[in-house]
C-alpha cells in the first residue's frame, strides 16, 4: 500500500512518465496527405494526463441541486458520486461482473467503460485500462487523506467515479480504479 501511495505522490507531481494509452478519437480526423495513413487515435500518456481545475463545458451537462441528486440516487450512489465517498474494498459491486456490456454513470447515464477494457486488478474495485471515450471523463488533483492522487470524474454530471493510477497492465499502463456504486452496468443484448 505504501508503494501505491508513493506512486500517487510521484505521479501527482508529474515525476513518473512513460505509460501510454490509446483512446479512440471522437472528432473527425484532420485533413492530411492522402498517401499518409491517418492516425485515428489520440494518445493519452501519464505525462499528458493533466488534472484540470474546472469541469469541461458540454452542451449536455447535467446540473441538479443537492436535493434533486438525493432524490435521483440511492444513498450509496449519492455518497460516492456527490460526496466523494468510496465503496468498501471487495464489496463485489460490479467488481466480479463478467458479462459483455457497457458501464454507465449512475448519475447521468453517460457511457464510461466497456467490459472488454475491464481487468482484475486485485485491488477490490472494478478496474479498467481506458474509458469508452476520453471526452466522457475528466481528471482533477485529489489531495485528500494526505496523498496526491488523480481523481476521475464524469464529464457530464461531475460525479466522482474513482481514481487513475500508473500501475495498470500494458498496453495502457493505466488503472482506472472505479467505485461500483458510481456506475450501472448495461448488458450487451445477445
Amino acid at each position: 500500500m505504501k508503494a501505491i501511495a508513493i506512486l500517487a505522490i510521484l505521479t501527482g507531481a508529474g515525476l513518473l512518465v512513460g505509460n501510454t494509452m490509446h483512446i479512440p478519437a471522437s472528432d473527425p480526423p484532420a485533413k492530411s496527405n492522402p498517401t499518409v495513413k491517418e492516425d485515428k487515435t489520440k494518445m493519452l500518456t501519464w505525462d499528458t494526463l493533466k488534472p484540470e481545475e474546472k469541469s469541461p463545458k458540454r452542451d449536455d451537462k447535467v446540473v441538479l441541486t443537492d436535493e434533486e441528486w438525493k432524490k435521483k440516487l440511492t444513498p450509496e450512489q449519492y455518497n460516492i458520486l456527490r460526496s466523494h465517498g468510496t465503496d468498501p474494498r471487495f464489496c463485489g459491486i460490479l467488481e466480479n461482473t463478467k458479462d459483455k456490456g457497457i458501464y454507465h454513470c449512475a448519475g447521468c447515464d453517460l457511457k464510461l467503460f466497456q467490459s472488454a477494457d475491464k481487468f482484475d486488478s486485485g485491488t477490490g474495485w472494478p478496474s479498467f485500462i481506458l474509458p469508452v471515450d476520453r471526452k466522457n471523463v475528466w481528471f482533477r488533483t485529489d489531495k485528500s487523506y494526505n496523498m496526491v492522487r488523480v481523481e476521475v470524474l464524469c464529464a457530464r454530471c461531475d460525479g466522482h467515479l474513482g481514481h487513475v493510477f500508473p500501475d495498470g497492465p500494458q498496453p495502457s499502463g493505466l488503472r482506472f480504479c472505479i467505485n461500483g456504486n458510481a456506475m450501472k452496468f448495461v448488458k450487451e443484448k445477445s
